[in-house]
């Protein structure tokens, strides 16, 4: 049975909302258009005569989608070249969704979404639902067909996964002060002003899928970390080899954490998330794998983002 025009309006109006959902559960904006548009086909091929609350109903098969592909995804990810990271969002992007409160803040944050790995495909259901979306434990125990006492304990183990642990709320002008302020350390010269902004046991961490160079091992401590930033940002004929060109690297926010983000002929070729507690930068999270960084680009493109920090010419 086709649909009107204004059922076709109706679902686009639900879209952002869904987007929102599904890619904070998948982790991926690709997989996430991917899961909205089946969603579009089930309710396409549905009795919308049956179907009482539209946006209840389109919730629950989007989520439902998105947790088989969770359990796919992680047989996918056992056999991923390097480590895995969620693809990045930059200030701007509606895919963000709803950003009012702390917990929906927290709950797309690129720490969280990279913490929510560990959490089994019903927790993160839960989790995303009630703390990014405020769905009362009665509707997510409809959503998911358990009972509201295992959504409580879901949501429970959840924050235990994906507790705070004095993470800093910072706004948009703060984050991009920081970025400036680590990018100038990290391009002085000295290590120094580096580690004193890293946390004692800072990590840093890269997901360049096989395609650009990345370590799988962690870097860990703020020294081992602050002198492998230092010579990742200094000059030489390999690096430029690899970028293709001199590179600018702006201070901006991903996932609503400062960010820099490394553009190379108006290409986004990196973006590295700083994850930032009260002790200082406590993880530095490098995404380079240009499959999770295209629409990274479009946005980038799309957005009046002034001069850039650094220019290496490399």
């Amino acid at each position: 049975m086709g649909l009107s025009a204004g059922d076709v309006d109706r679902f686009e109006a639900a879209r952002p909302r869904l987007e929102a959902i599904a890619y904070r559960l998948l982790g991926s904006a690709g997989e996430a258009e991917d899961a909205v548009q089946e969603t579009f086909l089930r309710w396409q091929a549905a009795d919308a005569g049956r179907i009482e609350v539209l946006e209840a109903w389109l919730t629950r098969v989007l989520t439902n989608l998105c947790l088989n592909q969770l359990t796919s995804a992680r047989a996918r990810r056992e056999t991923y070249v390097g480590r895995w990271l969620p693809e990045p969002l930059l200030a701007g992007d509606p895919m963000l969704g709803p950003a009012e409160t702390a917990e929906q803040r927290e709950s797309v944050s690129y720490a969280v979404l990279t913490l929510m790995e560990r959490l089994t495909p019903a927790e993160r259901a839960v989790y995303v639902l009630r703390e990014a979306f405020d769905y009362p434990h009665r509707e997510i125990a409809g959503i998911l067909d358990i009972s509201e006492a295992a959504s409580q304990q879901h949501l429970h183990r959840a924050k235990e996964h994906v507790g705070r642990a004095g993470r800093r709320d910072v706004d948009a002008g703060q984050a991009r002060r920081l970025v400036e302020e680590f990018l100038a350390a990290a391009t002085s010269g000295d290590t120094g002003p580096l580690v004193r902004l890293l946390a004692a046991d800072a990590v840093s961490v890269g997901d360049g899928g096989g395609k650009v160079p990345a370590r799988v091992k962690a870097f860990e401590g703020a020294v081992a970390v602050a002198k492998f930033l230092w010579g990742m940002l200094r000059p030489s004929p390999a690096k430029r080899a690899l970028l293709g060109g001199d590179a600018e690297i702006f201070a901006w926010t991903a996932n609503g954490e400062p960010a820099a983000v490394v553009v190379v002929g108006g290409r986004v070729f990196g973006i590295m998330c700083l994850e930032v507690a009260d002790e200082g930068v406590v993880a530095v999270r490098n995404q380079v794998n240009p499959d999770k960084l295209e629409r990274a680009t479009a946005v980038w493109k799309a957005t009046d983002h002034g001069g850039p920090v650094v220019t290496a010419a490399w």
